[in-house]
């Protein structure tokens, strides 16, 4: 099997891939994750996907001498049709957090994946729909607190105490946690 290279400082991906079974290697890249406003939503976090997974795949082409895939992914909450992104301050996870509260949003994200070999390119989105409970201002407030909000997308970690707010979901769970392992799995099969 073709070495895997996860373009992805995510601990969460990471633990994914693991439990799948699959072996990789990790190379975080700093890319922009700024969307594009030229693009509709999708095409927005295609486009997020891509950049990391060419910035890894330039990266490696190299200095590795055998054949890789890099691996790269980005996840988006997207509530009123854009993304919310991850909460600035504790102010801006208050915000979010009441959009949130009693409504549907969706949670896309986008693989991408590259072979070193044919340079060939597959990528695909994922979405689940989200239904949250009403939170009140205090249990918001002492989500926040415990400082899990602050660097995810949408502010909650559904693999986390954010599992409380969710009334139920449409959707693959791994998914919302930042990785759809049977996209991974199918993209896969799709390179020779």
């Amino acid at each position: 099997m073709t070495p895997l290279v996860l373009a992805s400082e995510s601990p969460r991906r990471r633990e994914l891939l693991k439990e799948a079974g699959f072996n990789f290697d990790v190379v975080p890249v700093k890319v922009s994750e700024i969307p594009n406003k030229n693009l509709n939503v999708n095409a927005q976090i295609l486009d997020i996907a891509q950049r990391k997974a060419r910035a890894a795949f330039d990266q490696l082409k190299s200095s590795r001498t055998g054949p890789f895939r890099v691996l790269s992914a980005d996840t988006e909450v997207i509530f009123g049709g854009g993304p919310l992104g991850k909460p600035q301050n504790r102010e801006d996870a208050y915000r979010i957090l009441r959009l949130l509260s009693g409504n549907f949003h969706e949670v896309k994200t986008a693989v991408c994946i590259i072979d070193s070999t044919t340079h060939k390119e597959v990528s695909q989105i994922e979405t689940t729909q989200i239904h949250f409970k009403k939170l009140s201002d205090e249990e918001i407030w002492t989500y926040i607190d415990t400082g899990e909000p602050m660097d995810k997308a949408g502010a909650y970690g559904i693999q986390g105490l954010g599992r409380q707010f969710v009334d139920h979901f449409e959707g693959p769970y791994d998914n919302v946690v930042g990785l759809p392992i049977a996209v991974v799995r199918k993209l896969l099969a799709e390179l020779p």
